[in-house]
């Protein structure tokens, strides 16, 4: 079987958890490490890889796991479907989803690659459930309730503002589809903590929703990875009505994220050029292997 050249672009949380499930993905082989420290200070887990700042200084990349801020995937993506790499992100900002898809289905089209976004839990695999209770109930109301947990598109949000040294953003769901957003801060000296705070509850992340900055001595003191989702429907299926359907999980949070974005990526190489969200891909094709065998043991 010849295996999907895969390289990580970014090597954070999530960067070194796609490392994990790369490794345990029989049909990946991991082409290297896009780093901006490059080898420098090369963690020991990565000693075997090509370790660079620069994706072009690797062979042959098949496919590119971006790993790297939210905000960052436009850029990066474009440049990497420029080079014919496919290109699969976690792209978080729910809003923004459609204008990404959008931008970077014309740049993938015109490379013959292909861009899989948001493909990390939720948008995600949790855009797949809710696609699948809204095509079993058309009619009805669907609530995602996050957390409690920490979120790491609002905590890298956090961490962006000027003045802060060290973040821990932490999701609370209050229930209906809200939720509670509880930030910790370190600041860094000399900042005015009330207009820090400021900041982040008018950023886009933070703007719509019920917002609390504290001030901690340690924000590691606080960090936890865990995270998790119910998400429920009631509605109706035809004419008949109170249709009651539950998804709930509990997880760590960057592994999660690290497993769909390398299920992603190998159903990137399935799809024809262009820019897919998980709710457009078949789901078989995030699966390795052949995909009878996989229709007699799941149908």
């Amino acid at each position: 079987m010849k295996k999907v050249r895969a390289a990580i672009v970014g090597y954070g949380n999530i960067g070194h958890y796609v490392l994990d499930a790369l490794q345990a993905a029989p049909d990946f082989e991991i082409a290297g490490i896009v780093r901006r420290a490059g080898a420098e200070n090369r963690p020991e887990e990565l000693a075997n890889y090509a370790v660079v700042k620069d994706m072009k200084e690797l062979e042959k990349v098949d496919v590119a796991i971006l790993c790297t801020p939210t905000r960052s995937v436009e850029k990066y993506a474009k440049e990497y479907l420029a080079m014919g790499i496919h290109t699969v992100d976690s792209f978080d900002i729910h809003a923004g989803i459609v204008d990404l898809r959008r931008t970077l289905d014309a740049t993938a089209k015109e490379h013959k690659a292909v861009s899989v976004i948001s493909a990390g839990w939720d948008p995600g695999s949790d855009s797949i459930v809710r696609t699948m209770l809204e095509a079993i109930a058309p009619k009805g109301i669907t609530y995602t309730n996050f957390g409690p947990g920490m979120s790491m598109g609002h905590t890298v949000a956090v961490k962006a503002i000027d003045g802060v040294k060290a973040a821990l953003s932490m999701t609370i769901p209050t229930g209906t589809g809200i939720h509670r957003r509880m930030v910790y801060i370190e600041l860094k000296e000399g900042y005015d903590f009330e207009k820090v705070a400021a900041s982040i509850k008018a950023d886009p992340y933070f703007a719509n929703d019920e917002t609390h900055v504290k001030l901690v001595p340690n924000v590691d003191a606080l960090l936890d990875m865990g995270h998790g989702v119910n998400l429920t429907r009631k509605g109706v299926s035809g004419k008949t009505q109170n249709q009651l359907f539950e998804f709930r999980m509990q997880i760590n949070n960057p592994a999660l994220t690290a497993q769909v974005l390398v299920c992603s990526a190998r159903a990137a190489m399935k799809q024809q050029p262009g820019c897919y969200t998980l709710v457009e891909i078949p789901v078989v094709d995030l699966l390795p292997g052949d995909r009878e065998e996989w229709i007699r043991h799941l149908v």
